[in-house]
């Protein structure tokens, strides 16, 4: 029988990306953290080492030097109270620098909680729903009118129901993007389930919400998508918040009969800016001598304005940083990264360019991570 190599993603400390341990028989193998890529002495509390400071604030959000040095060396959150700190703060460092499409993408619950096979989309909506509800706090403290926005009116009641009402901050609404006429009294709407399912234009259902500074869009879909296209046309300048909608799967959906076209990604999505992006994937690699099977994972995330990190998980509910990216990388390139890291740890054996080829393929990426002419690139820096 194989043996398996672990390298686990214990980490993000509040098990938000918390994976099982090493299964009982396998081979654990620990990425010791690099000495040669230790911080400097402000920084010092977001290191991968032994010794780790707390309570350090960040520096003054007027100082952009000190910030973006920050910024690229930040680890993730060790709780969901630093995660919305920290979104919110990069979310308004974007906001000050001029960017009104902006995307916050993190796990809402647990791994542990996702990986079940019980868990519901109903569960994922609360949860996100609580989640969108604080990040706005921080901005309707400042004076602020946010209104969390459902893509149509079924999900935003629901939503309601679950907070107990419909502003559950001061400054705070819950809606929805499409509203329905109030003198169509129809329980069935055919012709809006038409047009959901096209992926086309909402026929003028969609509505602002009136008096509204800053929109948090949640649980969208990909056909849902041009809803919010056509309320960034009706408010231009208003910041829209894509909040956890997972925007890498929804791009993958675009050009398949009743979704949106390709075009949309290059029209629109292209100028999504992501300000705080935290994303795992977990990869498994064969080897020619024991163990056979090196399982290891890692994150890709981002703080910003800093840089796109490739982190590699330690074992030890740490991650520990490989290589920082001005421009964030291709999926493929991701990967790349962290098994080179693997391999210049003697993890994994080096191989000949034909048997590496045959392992990744000529292509690394998908159609939308492609350079790809009139697209924006807010995307991807």
């Amino acid at each position: 029988m194989a043996r398996t190599a672990h390298i686990a993603v214990s980490g993000l400390g509040l098990a938000l990306l918390a994976g099982s341990g090493c299964p009982l028989g396998t081979a654990a193998f620990s990425v010791a953290p690099s000495q040669s890529q230790s911080l400097s002495a402000p920084q010092r509390h977001m290191s991968a080492s032994a010794t780790r400071l707390y309570n350090v604030p960040p520096p003054s959000m007027d100082d952009k030097e000190a910030v973006q040095e920050t910024s690229d060396r930040e680890q993730p959150p060790a709780s969901f109270f630093e995660l919305q700190e920290n979104s919110a703060r990069a979310a308004q460092l974007a906001l000050d620098d001029g960017h009104t499409l902006i995307e916050v993408e993190f796990p809402p619950l647990p791994a542990s909680v996702l990986e079940m096979d019980d868990v519901s989309a109903y569960e994922v909506a609360k949860a996100n729903l609580n989640l969108a509800t604080d990040f706005a706090k921080s901005f309707a403290a400042k004076g602020k009118k946010v209104a969390i926005l459902f893509p149509d009116e079924a999900e935003a009641r629901i939503g309601i129901e679950n907070q107990g009402t419909d502003t559950p901050y001061p400054n705070v609404s819950i809606s929805s993007l499409r509203k329905s006429d109030p003198e169509d009294d129809r329980v069935f709407k055919p012709d809006q389930l038409f047009l959901n399912l096209l992926g086309s234009g909402s026929n003028g259902a969609v509505k602002p919400v009136e008096d509204t500074d800053m929109y948090i869009i949640i649980v969208a879909s990909a056909q849902e998508l041009p809803d919010v296209e056509e309320l960034e046309q009706m408010e231009p300048g208003k910041p829209i918040v894509f909040y956890n909608l997972k925007l890498d799967v929804l791009r993958g959906d675009l050009g398949a009969p009743a979704f949106p076209s390709k075009e949309f990604q290059d029209r629109f999505l292209s100028r999504v800016k992501p300000v705080y992006y935290l994303r795992t994937r977990q990869y498994s690699r064969s080897t020619a001598k024991p163990p056979f099977m090196v399982n290891y994972q890692g994150c890709l995330f981002r703080s910003y304005p800093g840089e796109f990190q490739t982190l590699i998980d330690t074992n030890n509910g740490r991650y520990r940083r490989v290589v920082g990216n001005k421009v964030r990388p291709a999926l493929g390139g991701f990967k790349e990264e962290l098994t080179e890291e693997l391999k210049r740890l003697g993890v994994i054996e080096k191989e000949n360019k034909t048997l590496n080829f045959l392992r990744t393929g000529y292509k690394t990426t998908t159609w939308w991570e492609e350079e790809r002419e009139g697209a924006s690139d807010a995307w991807r820096t």
